[in-house]
């Protein structure tokens, strides 16, 4: 039975990560890359059409030219408001010249580009060192920490890369880089290694508290609460006091990685203990918590305790509350508060105009949504890239995607957007309406007009796209790009594309794949490699199928050594 249901649809899998993407988008308002709306031309002459799909000239009606050479004003009255009038200009000569600086920062971004690219093409246990010496790039403390930062999602090949620099003549490490290695070896959970990187730092005199704040973030992302509340507590044991804002950090910590309940716990023991008296913020954080997990039951119930402790909710607290209230489905309410709030003299903030926005938006309350837009332009307040992906969103809700592209063209007149998350928004939205054609082509564009960078998250959302729609070729064009540009993929990524191969009965493929993922240190998850296996085990292939389960467990069972 298993094996059927998977041979019938096994890249439907791949709908949890648009799932979880549509869970990122919703909670930062979230977006990714889109042109205008232009014809769709053809897009990989190089690659043979198994079907119609991506073939059409046009995309929803409008022309390319339409918004693509001139700005675009909104049809509905929107209006450059007062805050854009010139403000008082101050003058301080620069010791170095802007040109001079970004001139550094390009230099140091496209050189870690060049060094993750050359990476992604090694495993961590090859000669890595003999790869990076062949650059001849010269290490620097901005560079190492570019290099890791992108290396955050291959936790063994940001390990090589780490100590592969420290041995450069002449090159020591910062606690920034070092952070950057803890937070991708926390990813796959490889905290004895962190904790003798906690030792060198400390013998180095790089040890900050920040560092134990990593280390209790990452515990607490893998569902290890109580190491998280060890590792924060460890704190003191290496000569650092903690202050009411790190017990703060550690609440918003735990709130954050979907433990709510236990942060509510430690916020109760710690105040039964008197450890720290909690602030406004204490409450606020938790607040979030229980907004962030819907229940709006115990939220209102610590909103009472704050009141009664003598706390009066400032702007970010009714924006917590507001917020809360429109991602249950209950802009109603949060309409109410927004009103209380106003009767107590707070004034709105950008993003409770914002929360508002995205929530009417999301229940198709267009009318609405526009009318917190108009508001949160009159306001006072500089015109602010969220609110304007906000909006984007809303038109997207209601599959107006001509107007979602005229706030880009305004977002660009602007100048302050659009950014990856407004395209990821677009994608998302044209995905899910089944426009999976000007999802494409507009993904195209980005890349060959410069528009926007694809993230991430932008790659696994077309991967998955097209693997769903029995487009691997297409899929694995798309992971040629990602990887041109030193982007290395994250496990949902792998995953969408192992089940693509898998679906199409191209299994060798799928084994190097997954066994690339296992060489950069990801774990896959259990589902994946049965169904991978079970495929495997009815081709007659068993002998590939046992040796992949041996990979998986020296992987499972071998820590890193540093």
């Amino acid at each position: 039975m298993g094996l059927i249901y998977y041979m019938r649809r096994l890249s439907k899998s791949v709908e949890n990560v648009v799932n979880c993407s549509n869970n990122t988008l919703q909670s930062i308002h979230s977006a990714h890359r889109m042109n205008s709306i232009y014809p769709l031309r053809s897009l990989c002459s190089d690659v043979p059409y198994k079907n119609p799909i991506f073939k059409r000239k046009q995309v929803l009606g409008v022309s390319w030219n339409k918004f693509g050479h001139h700005q675009s004003r909104f049809q509905m009255g929107f209006h450059k408001s007062s805050h854009y009038l010139e403000s008082t200009k101050f003058y301080v000569e620069p010791t170095i010249s802007v040109e001079t600086v970004v001139s550094s920062v390009n230099q140091v971004s496209g050189e870690a580009e060049i060094i993750c690219r050359v990476l992604s093409n090694c495993s961590p246990d090859s000669n890595v060192a003999y790869s990076l010496d062949k650059l001849g790039v010269r290490v620097s403390p901005n560079l190492v920490e570019e290099v890791l930062r992108k290396l955050g999602n291959a936790g063994m090949l940001a390990l090589a890369f780490f100590r592969w620099a420290e041995k450069e003549e002449g090159f020591k490490h910062t606690t920034l880089s070092f952070h950057h290695l803890i937070e991708a070896l926390g990813k796959i959970k490889q905290f004895r290694l962190i904790w003798s990187l906690v030792e060198s730092m400390k013998q180095k005199g790089l040890l900050r508290k920040d560092t134990f704040v990593l280390i209790t973030r990452r515990y607490a992302r893998a569902k290890k609460i109580r190491e998280a509340i060890d590792a924060f507590e460890k704190m003191e044991m290496f000569g650092f006091k903690p202050e009411l804002s790190d017990y703060n950090s550690l609440v918003d910590t735990v709130s954050k990685s979907r433990n709510v309940e236990r942060a509510q716990v430690i916020f109760n023991d710690m105040k039964r203990r008197r450890k720290f008296s909690p602030d406004l913020k204490t409450y606020t954080i938790l607040l979030e918590g229980w907004g962030n997990e819907r229940n709006l039951t115990k939220l209102l119930e610590l909103y009472q305790e704050m009141i009664g402790e003598g706390f009066t909710p400032d702007a970010v607290t009714y924006g917590i509350v507001i917020n809360s209230f429109c991602k249950s489905g209950n802009c109603d309410e949060a309409l109410n508060i927004f009103n209380e709030m106003q009767a107590s003299g707070c004034k709105p903030t950008p993003h409770i105009f914002c929360s508002l926005i995205n929530g009417l938006g999301s229940e198709k309350r267009l009318d609405e949504a526009l009318k917190f837009f108009e508001l949160s332009k009159s306001s006072g307040f500089a015109p602010e890239l969220p609110t304007y992906n906000a909006i984007v969103g809303s038109y997207c809700w209601v599959s107006q995607f001509e107007d979602a592209f005229k706030v880009v063209e305004e977002m660009k007149k602007y100048e302050i957007g659009p950014n990856a998350r407004t395209y990821d928004i677009i994608l998302h939205h044209l995905i899910k309406s089944g426009k999976k054609e000007e999802a494409y082509w507009v993904f195209e564009r980005m890349g060959k007009e410069g528009i926007c960078e694809p993230q991430l998250s932008t790659y696994t959302m077309m991967v998955s796209m097209l693997c769903s729609e029995e487009r691997v070729d297409l899929a694995l064009k798309v992971w040629k790009e990602m990887s041109e540009k030193g982007v290395l993929p994250c496990m949902h990524m792998f995953s969408a594309l192992i089940n693509g191969l898998c679906f199409e009965n191209r299994l060798e493929e799928a084994c190097e794949y997954f066994k690339a993922m296992l060489r950069k240190g990801i774990r896959p998850p259990g589902k994946l490699f049965g169904n991978l296996k079970e495929a495997l085990l009815y081709a007659g292939k068993k002998g590939l199928a046992l040796e992949l389960g041996l990979e998986l467990d020296r992987l499972r069972r071998t820590p890193l050594n540093g």
